[in-house]
């Protein structure tokens, strides 16, 4: 049901086209939410999702 649900950190960036150096502080500053497992970033696709549909409102 949830498959495909969470994004990992290399997803994000590829959808995004952004390096990971620039998907941190998005992900700090909780513009794109997500949360840590130990080290690892999970991230909701919908989060991915309401970030684009937020940047291309501002254009």
């Amino acid at each position: 049901m949830l498959e495909g649900y969470m994004l990992t950190t290399d997803e994000v960036c590829e959808i995004l086209h952004i390096s990971r150096n620039s998907l941190y502080p998005l992900l700090q500053d909780k513009r794109i939410r997500g949360f840590q497992q130990g080290r690892i970033w999970k991230v909701p696709k919908k989060s991915v999702e309401d970030y684009i549909v937020a940047m291309a409102e501002l254009y």
